[in-house]
């Protein structure tokens, strides 16, 4: 709360706010983020907007026909989801980028009911080990049994999909640790699945 009010005095104009989702609730794929990011989500109120993890993403939902319009990095761009939506595991910007376990253990309710909400969506893609554990315990399974790893896919109870892959962070994609093609193909696999 006190990062939020601090963020609230120096920038006033701000998002400065927990990020709703952002998508088609009707989705079949749904992407679990990690949290808003700073000159993200935070100051624009929509996920990955406006910071580098964003374009990498943008990119590759439009090259995999879930996404529509052009992604101009703002959240008056036009841009629209088709048959997927993100929500994230942690609402509100964590200090430093990163949640504290608290912090995602406090928001994890939250996720809950976003995940509740999404009748349709039966392959959920984990973006990060943050969001991995947040989202194998709000779709019922076990952590032991559903360790992360990028492009690893776990069954939940019952019968939903989850498919882990790395932040599309900076850090990520400047150390190589994620490639376009890596994070590709963790779309193609979840498109695969959505569609049958």
């Amino acid at each position: 709360m006190d990062l939020r009010d601090a963020c609230r005095a120096e920038h006033p104009d701000w998002w400065n706010a927990p990020v709703p989702a952002f998508g088609d609730p009707d989705a079949r794929i749904a992407i679990i983020g990690l949290a808003p990011g700073k000159h993200g989500a935070n100051r624009t109120g929509r996920p990955f907007t406006g910071d580098y993890a964003g374009d990498l993403l943008f990119a590759t939902l439009a090259k995999f026909g879930l996404a529509e319009g052009s992604y101009m990095a703002r959240p008056d761009d036009g841009l629209a989801l088709r048959d997927i939506i993100i929500i994230n595991s942690v609402k509100c910007l964590p200090p430093q980028n990163k949640p504290w376990p608290d912090e995602a253990r406090n928001c994890r309710p939250f996720l809950a009911q976003a995940v509740a909400a999404l009748s349709k969506a039966r392959t959920f893609i984990a973006l990060g080990q943050i969001a991995h554990q947040s989202a194998v315990k709000v779709l019922g399974g076990k952590l032991p049994k559903a360790r992360f790893g990028h492009l690893a896919e776990h069954k939940m109870p019952d019968g939903r999909i989850l498919i882990d892959s790395y932040h599309c962070s900076r850090y990520n994609q400047n150390t190589g640790r994620l490639t376009a093609g890596m994070f590709e193909a963790v779309f193609a696999r979840a498109v695969e699945l959505a569609r049958g």
